[in-house]
């Protein structure tokens, strides 16, 4: 491919990477986190995000836009954020409706696309030694225990909003794990949801320093852990992606309800179940596939050749 076209073409896949990110974390139970794994930018999100520093910010603070486009990302970040805005304001109404029309039809092509994801992962981390297999199952069944809990419900004071903060954005960076499901919970999704709505800038203020806490703590863990353990991270993030499929599981009954920011019934705690409909498998079962398709799709447009780097475990 000629060289003018694969600059012109890469912030292009990034901006389609950011809108698969968007639609997901508009998504409980799905994280923006996995479509950047399996699209081979994580590394580079990680990176990115763990450049957001104090020095970053002195840079900032004095107006040097050069040095801090320099130190910073900012054309990687740019068509990401327009990517990922863009299926949020375009897809909103339209994934809302879906998930009241066809649930079943829907989970299923999001249960292929994280099954797909983990078949990939698989294929680039084997073979598996016994530490990898150890990392790959503690991590799914921890992750299978976190995700099935119940919500809860925690006091609408400051530290509370600013603990929910952290934990919902370190749980969107790894993939596998739904920022808003973590909301859930903590109950604090429904809080949120009102303080945006209402116009709250102080609650989502500390909202929002719990979110930079956050991000700026764990980018840095798991960049040192893909620097110095990268197989064994890798399987472990495989695992994470594993123990998350109970909450895309297609067939759920729902258990406890709440009422959303717009007076709607909407579930609040649902359980799996098998399917009943011979006719609604055969139909889930083709849109698992499309998922995995897509999945796919979006892996062979990762250039290999660009993100390609030497393994520190020497595997």
């Amino acid at each position: 491919m000629p060289a003018n076209l694969k600059r012109f073409l890469q912030p292009v896949r990034v901006f389609i990477v950011g809108f698969c990110m968007g639609i997901a974390d508009l998504i409980p139970g799905v994280s923006g986190g996995t479509i950047a794994f399996i699209s081979g930018i994580y590394d580079q999100l990680i990176d990115g995000l763990k450049r957001f520093d104090l020095e970053a910010l002195r840079l900032g603070l004095k107006f040097r836009i050069k040095a801090l486009f320099e130190r910073i990302p900012v054309f990687f970040f740019i068509p990401l954020g327009l990517g990922m805005v863009t299926a949020i304001l375009s897809l909103s109404k339209v994934l809302g409706t879906l998930f009241d029309t066809h649930p079943v039809q829907l989970w299923s092509f999001f249960f292929g696309l994280i099954l797909g994801s983990i078949l990939l992962l698989y294929a680039e981390t084997r073979p598996w030694n016994r530490r990898d297999l150890v990392a790959f199952t503690v991590a799914a069944l921890v992750t299978f225990w976190v995700v099935g809990f119940d919500a809860i419900q925690t006091p609408p004071t400051p530290p509370y909003l600013f603990l929910a903060g952290c934990v919902a954005i370190s749980a969107m960076i790894l993939p596998g794990i739904s920022g808003s499901y973590i909301l859930v919970i903590l109950g604090k999704y429904q809080q949120v949801l009102d303080a945006l709505n209402n116009r709250d800038f102080v609650a989502l203020g500390y909202f929002i320093c719990g979110i930079v806490v956050g991000v700026l703590s764990l980018v840095r863990v798991v960049s040192w852990l893909l620097r110095t353990w990268r197989q064994v991270t890798m399987v472990a993030l495989t695992g994470i992606m594993a123990g998350a499929l109970r909450t895309v599981w297609p067939w759920k009954e729902t258990i406890a309800t709440r009422i959303d920011s717009s007076g709607e019934l909407v579930p609040l705690t649902q359980r799996n179940v098998l399917p009943a409909d011979g006719g609604e498998v055969f139909l889930s079962l083709m849109l698992l596939l499309v998922g995995a398709v897509v999945v796919i799709g979006l892996h062979r447009l990762n250039p290999k050749e660009a993100e390609a780097s030497p393994d520190p475990a020497g595997r």
